[in-house]
């Protein structure tokens, strides 16, 4: 679709299109005046080859080694890595003499390596290819460097706990997925290195290249005899950048099915189709990490097979998903499930399955090819969790082509592929809208009724926990808030910040009248159910749509407001305070009026 440009903008581009092209252009109308006869072919020949063969040379050293170190600038942040990452761009910012001459420093004859080796460096091919190489490298780098620092890390960390060493990560995900970007630096450090002169007839003025023969002639013959010289530097140069436009083409249609084939040929068991096992393996965390201005310490020892942590965002729920997947290095860990102690072992070798929250697809594959990525996974747990989670007719499709949904389904499918003890769920549904959210997590809730071991959620709803887990952790600030069994946390909060986090909003204050009442102020009480309270003030809270306006109601109270977002409410003085109560549509503001509590859902907690 073609779409409105302001209107300066093509003129300013069109402007520069045209200089840059104008040179071809008047060279092309030079062509009656060439001196075709003035040319050594066999000697402008030798010259293309050495500039072919340099070139291709210096840009694959430069790929074998400035890659990494364009991975390591972009994954190490610090001070150190900002310095080296800035002298690495040096030689773009040298006129190509200056390389030269500091090429000289190091390899000439008077230079130690000049020295051992004899003056080979120099006045020699390989030469050639130092000089090349020094000035085209910064291309690769910094291609490098940008493209796996807009590389989500999610990709990696999914990569390593579906089974894939680090190695293996780096090549079929990172290199994968960072691909096209690769190729137009290298493209880029081709086309430098084929076309250097400076640096290369400072460092090896023989053999000739391209560029220095091209110095040669022009010297030797004057401008008549360039273009016979020029005509090959230029059709070679167009050549190499089509071939790469075709070949990056057809690889970013590609899909490589072939190099993700398992690695193992043992069958594995069918998926679980019953109930949850009879004796689940534990949990067990005690992790510790300090970064610049927070520190995570989090002691969980929970017994149930479905959990959540809880808190809001920044409270190092995510990281501490990380430390148990051993994503991240902590300052401490003991992370156990059952007797299998996990602490040492690496992501890979943890059988920890990990969604996080962009969901960690890879771009480069398609749905099957996603599935078929984990260590382990066997085609026939691949097309049962395709034909169960309602995935057949997609298989390929890349991430791209599917919905927010069929991306979330896909993640927690190819999690299951692989058996794995425990299952780490960071925000699975934050990016879903209201009505496919709460398909999704229908699906989950079904989900951890089918298959074995642990499932852990990260989530920042409280509905959403109570929902899908029967143990909560809420955390704040790094520090565990609350934990326990999820029904006995959410009736006693440990505080009014615990309370306010598992979403409590129609808040009150009144003091314990005995076990299981609470005077709410003038001598009004209310039941409610749960551990026995303490006596002493306390904080209460009840949500609106658990109060019901009726005539015959066990309180009293008089309405003061009248309120319809998000379904008809009425604010009732009772006591010393105001509560939110549902229903009463046909009640004005100073009406009495009368209501009922449920007493199962008003959460109580301490207030001295």
């Amino acid at each position: 679709m073609n779409r409105k440009v302001a209107s300066p903008l093509p003129w300013l581009a069109g402007l520069l299109a045209v200089y840059l092209i104008a040179p071809l252009i008047a060279g092309v109308q030079q062509v009656a005046l060439a001196r075709w006869s003035a040319i050594d072919y066999a000697t402008l020949l030798h010259a293309c080859e050495i500039s072919l063969a340099s070139a291709t040379t210096a840009t694959a050293l430069v790929a074998l080694l400035g890659v990494p170190l364009g991975y390591l600038l972009a994954r190490r942040p610090g001070r150190a890595m900002s310095l080296l990452g800035f002298l690495v761009q040096l030689p773009l910012a040298l006129p190509p003499l200056a390389s030269g001459v500091l090429l000289l420093f190091l390899v000439g004859y008077d230079s130690p390596l000049g020295r051992v080796t004899n003056g080979a460096l120099t006045d020699s091919f390989a030469g050639v290819v130092l000089a090349e190489a020094f000035v085209a490298a910064p291309f690769v780098i910094i291609a490098a460097r940008s493209a796996f620092a807009a590389m989500d890390p999610a990709l990696e960390d999914v990569a390593a706990t579906l089974g894939r060493g680090p190695l293996e990560v780096f090549w079929r995900v990172s290199l994968a997925v960072v691909r096209p970007s690769l190729l137009a630096g290298l493209l880029l450090a081709w086309l430098r290195a084929f076309g250097e002169f400076g640096a290369t007839v400072m460092v090896a003025y023989h053999p000739y290249s391209l560029p220095v023969y091209t110095f040669v002639a022009f010297g030797a013959q004057g401008l008549p005899a360039m273009l016979p010289v020029l005509l090959p530097a230029l059709v070679l140069a167009l050549a190499v950048m089509a071939l790469s436009g075709v070949l990056g083409s057809r690889a970013a249609r590609r899909t490589d099915h072939a190099s993700l084939q398992t690695s193992s040929a043992t069958i594995r068991p069918e998926p679980r189709k019953g109930g949850p096992p009879s004796d689940p393996p534990q949990l067990a965390i005690d992790v510790e990490k300090r970064l610049e201005g927070f520190h995570l310490a989090v002691a969980w020892h929970p017994h149930s097979r479905r959990l959540a942590i809880l808190g809001p965002s920044g409270c190092g729920k995510s990281l501490t998903l990380k430390l148990i997947a051993g994503l991240e290095r902590p300052d401490r860990a003991v992370v156990r499930i059952g007797r299998r102690e996990l602490t040492h072992r690496g992501p890979a070798a943890r059988a920890v399955a990990y969604v996080p929250q962009s969901y960690g697809l890879f771009p480069h594959l398609d749905l099957a090819g996603q599935l078929r990525f984990p260590v382990g996974a066997h085609p026939r747990a691949v097309a049962h969790w395709i034909e169960r989670l309602g995935l057949s007719g997609l298989e390929h499709r890349r991430p791209a082509e599917l919905s927010l949904g069929q991306q979330q389904r896909v993640a927690l499918a190819r999690a299951l592929v692989r058996p794995a003890d425990l299952m780490l769920l960071d925000e699975p549904f934050s990016a879903l809208d209201t009505p496919l959210r709460a398909s999704l997590r229908q699906v989950l809730l079904t989900l951890q009724d089918e298959i074995e071991g642990i499932t852990l959620l990260v989530t920042h709803d409280p509905q959403e926990a109570a929902l899908l887990a029967d143990e909560i952790l809420i955390l704040e600030r790094g520090r565990p808030l609350q934990s326990g069994a999820m029904r006995d946390v959410f009736r006693r909060p440990v505080s009014e910040l615990a309370a306010r986090l598992l979403g409590a909003d129609n808040l009150a204050a009144g003091v314990a009248a005995g076990e299981t009442r609470i005077d709410v102020g003038n001598g009004t009480c209310i039941e409610v159910s749960g551990p026995p309270l303490r006596p002493g003030r306390v904080g209460w809270s009840v949500p609106p749509e658990r109060t019901w306006v009726r005539s015959d109601g066990a309180h009293e109270g008089t309405v003061e407001a009248l309120l319809e977002h998000p379904t008809p409410q009425r604010l009732v003085r009772f006591g010393s305070t105001r509560l939110k109560v549902a229903g009463g549509s046909d009640l004005p503001p100073g009406a009495p009026c009368r209501f009922d509590i449920d007493p199962d859902r008003v959460q109580v907690w301490p207030l001295d």
